[in-house]
Order: structure tokens, then C-alpha cells, then sequence
């Protein structure tokens, strides 16, 4: 089993992993929109989707996974009213992979967060 990190001070204070590989799979926690290498967030849902989808291609690539193994994705997004603006990221990124998805509408952990993206990838 390996673990990744990708620095977030959450990782550490939450005690959790980034993503973790068993066998061929890939589980990769929830993302938000932050550049975790800035600690910043942007206001725009579009960008923190954008920054999500950053972060999870990073974490892959690390593990040795591509974007196209990814087979599951959760959306949580806070407010309804937000879904038609990610919805070109969201094609942008997984339009010719289709994963099985879950959107759902929730509070997330800190106001500034928008959105957060989890994803599962799949060696075969």
C-alpha cells in the first residue's frame, strides 16, 4: 500500500492521506479548490473546479494512474445554483471518460470552499 500527500496542512491536522494505492486502485480523498501550494482559494466555482481537477491529475500521476482509470467521482457542491458554472470543467475533464457519478448539495468544512471532488481510479 502506498500513501500520497500532497502538503496540505488538512492531511496532517485530519489525519488523512491525499490518496491511497492498494492493487490496481487509486482512492483519492476529497479535494477542494485550493493551490495547495499556495494555500489559496480562488472565488470562482469554475477555477476551484478547475484547481480540483489540478490536484487529482497530480495525485494520479504520482501513484502511476491516469485520468482516464478513474471509474467514480463524488461532487459536493454547496448550493445548486453553482452547478451550471462547473459544468464545462466537469466536461473538460471527464466528458470522454464518463466515470460513475454522485453530485450532491452539502455544506463543506470552510465557507470559502465551493466545491470538493473525490475520486476512485482503476488499473485493470
Amino acid at each position: 500500500m502506498k500513501r500520497i500527500s500532497t502538503g496540505s496542512p488538512f492531511e496532517a491536522k485530519m489525519g488523512y492521506s491525499r490518496a491511497v494505492v492498494k492493487g490496481g486502485w487509486c482512492f483519492v480523498s476529497g479535494v477542494t479548490g485550493y493551490d495547495y501550494r499556495t494555500m489559496t482559494i480562488p472565488v470562482d466555482v469554475a477555477a476551484q473546479a478547475t484547481n480540483c481537477f489540478a490536484t487529482i491529475r497530480g495525485v494520479l500521476t504520482e501513484a502511476g494512474f491516469e485520468m482516464a482509470d478513474i471509474v467514480r467521482v463524488q461532487y459536493t457542491v454547496t448550493d445548486a445554483a453553482l452547478v451550471d458554472a462547473i459544468l464545462p470543467v466537469l466536461a473538460e475533464n471527464l466528458g470522454e471518460i464518463r466515470p460513475a457519478a454522485t453530485m450532491v448539495i452539502a455544506g463543506l468544512i470552510k465557507p470559502e470552499m465551493l466545491i470538493e471532488v473525490e475520486v476512485t481510479a482503476f488499473k485493470g
